[in-house]
């Protein structure tokens, strides 16, 4: 069990040196515990080629561990300096329309350029030699945030030859490529392997399974290019931790399997700023404003514990408002706290600020810290000082228990649709979101999970709205498992090869419950399929599935045309189309009451967390609550029985 601490991100070099003991003095008072420093100083590390300076990140390390901190040194990999691109200009990468994305912010690098990926491994080197067996080095950090800014998937010539050598590894022939990639379609054949470009710059729409396995080559590189730093950093640094910091709804390249080289996995969350860069309902970002999408904070937290196999941090959280959503609106007072509690609630070992000091300078001069800019203590850093004094009154620590429901989550999935979503506002990330947050609205606590045998086991509710191509494991799996099983739309919809399955889809997934998908439409905004039930109101969206059911496969719910919408076998269950809010919220009803779990319904707003012995109870609304009900014969530690607007509330429960 690991006892859950507060953090802070740290730029020394941005402040003058008489400064650093002050710093680290007011970080120890609000009860600071992790320091995460250097992920973006690569130009004062080596200000020149082979001339370095790292004398300053000494004294910078030396004073914060002097102070009882434990630092967190990331490699600053994702910002080579000016001297370096003019060395070697064709390591930056190219966009879709071969632009460079050039020097003057930072990622402008192609993960596929051989000799910048040898300029990491000697920075990366020179700080492990240098600092790795320091006392005051906890964990390491690679690079900074993986595929932000949309820079994992690069058309530059270095891809392209990266790119072939992996088409000819997968494939050994070229034969075997143009039949997986059905090219015979448009006289798209190749002789050589030499032959194959990106897919960009054609007349209209590439080969969907060209464009695939470029998505599955990209990803693989960032995973190869991550390997490469911690196994320097393993080598000289032993003992201490590696993680990366994943981003909120970024999908480019496979975390999971990224992850297997860390040592735990975190991720950078931006509350409000994601609620206003990925929303789409005004109404909803307008009630949430200030305190944030009660379930897309959440769903990341259990995704990235997936990653992590338990282990994982928050190594950003936003302190207030933010520099780069289209509209940056101030916290809720309280929220900070709330955002805290809820990344705890999910088994974070750290939640760690982003930023120490607000920069007066640059991009981020309105990016908001836990200092303002001169220096004073901001609205966060007393956050800080509350959240650390009420952990000390109560055992807070991580433990992560297997929950009772599995939402299946895949990055490939996510791919393929974006690819071929068939309708404009068919988004794969938006579904399973969609299916997480009717979970949530029954009171329930989810393990966001790969699409593995092993990671659904021993379940009582399993749910995969939109899988691609479930492998052959999974299948048997989900074929003899005790647990109630939830498909949603498009799942099997694919092969491998990304073809339509030679006997329709599902494909292979028909074994857990049968039926044929023989048509599918896209559904323009506003357009509905109404359904027969004893609710009003229920009826499908943006995209609807036609299928022919099996013999032993029931319509639970069919649609004023006659289609089944909700088809079930057993303990199986298919739902045939993207569902309204309240579609959705009677299928977990329905699946929920087969697998012999309780659903509570929470007032709007109210989201319950049980972790361990305690319930946590969130208010993500701006009125306060009444919470009594959820609390039963608990023991109150945080809060009471009226939780404030952005209020927290923790219950030891009895018996647990």
């Amino acid at each position: 069990m690991t006892k859950q601490s507060l953090g802070v991100c740290y730029y020394p070099e941005h402040w003058p040196e008489e400064r650093w003991e002050t710093d680290a003095g007011m970080m120890r008072e609000a009860g600071i515990t992790f320091v995460r420093i250097g992920e973006f100083a690569w130009s004062r590390l080596e200000p020149n080629p082979g001339e370095y300076d790292f004398g300053w990140l000494e004294r910078a390390i030396d004073t914060l561990h002097e102070k009882g901190l434990k630092v967190v040194l990331g490699t600053p990999t994702a910002t080579p300096p000016k001297w370096l691109v003019d060395r070697m200009p064709d390591m930056v990468a190219l966009d879709a329309d071969g632009r460079p994305r050039g020097f003057g912010s930072r990622r402008h690098y192609c993960f596929s350029h051989v000799a910048y990926a040898l300029e990491c491994d000697r920075i990366v080197t020179e700080l492990a030699t240098r600092f790795g067996k320091h006392p005051g080095i906890t964990a390491w950090q690679t690079d900074n945030e993986y595929g932000c800014h949309d820079t994992v998937v690069s058309y530059s010539t270095a891809a392209r030859d990266a790119f072939r050598i992996w088409l000819k590894e997968k494939y050994q022939t070229i034969s075997r490529l143009n039949d997986a990639w059905g090219n015979v379609f448009w006289s798209m054949e190749y002789r050589d392997f030499s032959e194959i470009e990106l897919p960009n710059l054609t007349v209209t729409e590439a080969n969907p399974a060209h464009r695939l396995d470029f998505r599955r080559f990209s990803s693989d590189q960032v995973i190869r290019f991550n390997r490469r730093q911690v196994e320097i950093i393993r080598e000289f640094s032993p003992g201490r931790d590696i993680l990366h910091n994943f981003m909120g709804s970024v999908t480019d390249f496979d975390h999971y399997r990224l992850s297997q080289d860390l040592d735990a996995a975190s991720w950078d969350s931006y509350p409000l700023g994601f609620l206003e860069r990925d929303g789409d309902d005004e109404a909803h970002k307008l009630k949430y404003m200030r305190v944030g999408d009660p379930d897309m904070q959440a769903f990341h937290h259990d995704l990235y514990r997936a990653c992590g196999r338990g282990r994982w941090w928050v190594m950003e959280q936003q302190p207030g408002p933010v520099n780069w959503a289209p509209w940056n609106p101030a916290p809720l007072a309280g929220a900070q706290r709330l955002w805290a509690y809820e990344a705890f609630a999910a088994g974070a070992e750290v939640v760690s600020y982003f930023r120490w000091r607000q920069a007066p300078f640059a991009q981020e001069q309105y990016h908001e810290a836990l200092l303002l800019p001169d220096g004073s203590p901001n609205a966060a850093y007393e956050t800080c000082r509350t959240v650390s004094a009420e952990l000390a009154k109560f055992d807070a620590s991580v433990g992560n228990a297997r929950a009772d429901v599995a939402l299946v989550f895949d990055y490939e999935s996510d791919w393929a649709w974006q690819i071929q979503p068939q309708g404009a506002d068919f988004s794969y990330l938006k579904l399973v979101l969609a299916f997480y947050r009717a979970l949530r609205k029954a009171g329930l606590t989810i393990d966001v999970v790969p699409p593995t045998a092993d990671a659904v086991r021993d379940r009582k509710l399993i749910i995969l709205p939109g899988l691609m191509c479930p492998n052959r494991k999974f299948i048997d799996e989900l074929a003899n498992t005790q647990a109630m099983v939830l498909a949603g739309p498009r799942t099997g919809a694919k092969t491998q090869d990304f073809r339509i399955p030679a006997d329709l889809p599902p494909g292979g997934f028909r074994e857990v419950i049968d039926f044929d998908v023989w048509r599918v439409e896209s559904l323009r905004p506003g357009a509905q399929v109404r359904l027969k039930y004893r609710e009003a109101g229920l009826f499908l969206e943006r995209w609807r599935e036609f299928l022919r059911p099996g013999e032993d496969a029931t319509a639970i719910i069919e649609s004023e045309d006659g289609h089944p919408a909700l088809l079930a076998s057993d303990k199986r269950a298919y739902l045939a189309g993207w569902p309204n809010e309240d579609l959705l919220d009677e299928t977990v009803a329905y699946c929920l009451a087969q697998a012999g779990i309780e659903r509570l319904v929470l007032p709007d707003g109210i989201r319950i967390r049980d972790h361990g012995p305690h319930r946590f109870i969130f208010n993500h609304l701006e009125d306060e609550q009444g919470i009594s009900a959820f609390i039963g014969d608990g023991e109150i530690l945080l809060g009471g029985e009226t939780i404030p607007g952005a209020g927290v509330a923790v219950v030891e429960r009895r018996g647990r």
